[in-house]
């Protein structure tokens, strides 16, 4: 029911976070060895490729997701399981149709590297606005709630600003997941959308879903930041 679906997406979402932050530290921490440290071409880069591993590694467990939300929708009272839509997508499309949408997904890492370069370069703005007051303490480097404070609301500025912009590849992603649609590729969908329905069919739903993102993000990057900062000591 409801309830196993949640539990799912919960699932699909601690995985596809965990993979991307660790792919981002790890090529961050690379490529600062390699360019110039903590820069926009660092952010960038780091950001697209931990994009890229992440949507690799998880699209097939999205795609259950969505169908299993848009089955519950569709078929009233008939639920159907993850494991009964899993034969359902390898009967009607075979190992490759668990990477239905993934020229979507790929498209929306563009959101991933605005959000990121965005959220770095206000981060930095807000911690040499506060180096001035500290510049001869030893807790030069220390942080107090106000800074988590911060990090959140740059969080939440960068992702509305990046989902506004990118927001069209979350609805073409999800109809190319639409079991039986007539979609077939990402180009295919960008322009049959608009012929069919308008230019605004490609931002339905976008209110909700910042609605439901910006809280969701702003707390997860305090909480990573915080963790960071932690193991660090």
């Amino acid at each position: 029911g409801k309830t196993h679906t949640v539990t799912l997406k919960l699932c699909f979402l601690s995985s596809h976070r965990a993979i991307y932050f660790a792919a981002y530290s790890t090529a961050k921490d690379k490529l600062n060895s390699v360019l110039e440290p903590d820069s926009t071409q660092v952010h960038i880069i780091s950001a697209g490729m931990a994009g890229f591993t992440a949507i690799t590694a998880t699209n097939p467990i999205w795609l259950i997701k969505t169908r299993l939300q848009l089955d519950a929708r569709n078929c009233g009272e008939r639920r159907m399981s993850a494991l009964e839509c899993m034969r359902r997508v390898y009967k009607a499309d075979g190992l490759l149709g668990f990477y239905r949408g993934m020229s979507a997904s790929y498209a929306g890492i563009s959101e991933t590297v605005i959000h990121f370069v965005i959220y770095e370069n206000i981060k930095r703005r807000l911690l040499e606005a506060k180096a001035p007051q500290n510049v001869d303490e030893e807790e030069d480097l220390s942080k107090d709630a106000s800074d988590f404070v911060g990090m959140m609301l740059a969080a939440a500025a960068s992702k509305t600003c990046a989902t506004s912009v990118a927001y069209p590849h979350e609805v073409i992603r999800t109809r190319l997941r639409e079991e039986g649609t007539k979609y077939r590729s990402f180009f295919q969908t960008l322009a049959t959308v608009p012929k069919e329905e308008g230019y605004r069919a490609l931002y339905r739903g976008l209110t909700t879903h910042l609605v439901r993102q910006i809280p969701n993000t702003a707390i997860m990057m305090c909480t990573y930041e915080l963790v960071v900062y932690l193991l660090n000591g």
